[in-house]
């Protein structure tokens, strides 16, 4: 009786996490959208600045929505553990940790080409 309800709670939780996760990335899309609109729209000397701005902001919503859809499955997994579950955690974890590094490695160049621009022309 407890574990049943236990595992109908985890998993109801589980099931709200991953809502949130669609909420995020489709928020996260649309922010992306509408920046690339606005750049579309206004072409400046920074444009490559701009746009790489935008897809900073976007990845940066795909990253909280992979840690999310990590949480959701980590729950998934303490109630009912199979080797697909433990695959797919496997398979997230691996797919958040490159982004991760890829977009601080690019958030780091980008504030470096800040700095330069701040620093030429002061």
């Amino acid at each position: 009786m407890i574990e049943e309800t236990f595992i109908q709670v985890a998993d109801g939780v589980a099931l709200l996490i991953e809502g949130l996760v669609v909420l995020v990335v489709a928020w996260g899309s649309l922010e992306a959208v509408a920046g690339a609109v606005r750049l579309t729209m206004t072409r400046s000397a920074v444009f490559s600045d701009a746009r790489r701005e935008v897809w900073f902001r976007f990845a940066a919503w795909i990253v909280l929505a992979l840690e999310l859809a990590l949480g959701a499955d980590i729950i998934r997994s303490a109630i009912a553990p199979s080797w697909e579950a433990i695959g797919k955690l496997g398979a997230i974890a691996a797919i958040r940790t490159a982004l991760n590094f890829f977009l601080m490695r690019d958030i780091a160049e980008l504030n470096d080409r800040r700095r330069e621009r701040e620093n030429a022309s002061d």
